[in-house]
């Protein structure tokens, strides 16, 4: 079985996603590999979500997997960011409606 190796960065994100912890926005930079301002700028354009706390903005984890969602598009696709955003939407959407499917399957398998 293959050792895995746990970077300080990798742990940080995995304590956020466990225990529902908040980050800062050059937290945030570090968890997608992109500079603060691409962080800021998404934010200013409305395609990420933070909470105002104490002066500074804060991210959730679903605000870090879907900026690194969004990294990955523009970085991969070079797509502009408002279409890796609704790409985006339709990934997080299609993903939801799976889990509903899933849940009423399972409703009508237990009766």
């Amino acid at each position: 079985m293959p050792t895995q190796t746990h970077t300080p960065a990798t742990r940080a994100l995995a304590e956020l996603l466990d225990d529902e912890r908040s980050l800062s926005l050059e937290d945030l930079a570090r968890a997608c590999a992109m500079a603060p301002g691409w962080v800021t700028a998404h934010v200013c354009d409305g395609l990420l979500q933070a909470e105002q706390s104490a002066g500074a903005w804060r991210f959730t984890s679903t605000t870090v997997i879907r900026a690194r969602r969004l990294a990955r598009l523009e970085s991969t696709f070079d797509a502009d960011p408002q279409l890796a955003a609704l790409t985006t939407d339709l990934m997080e959407e299609v993903a939801q409606l799976k889990r509903q499917m899933q849940q009423l399957q399972a409703a009508l398998n237990s009766r």
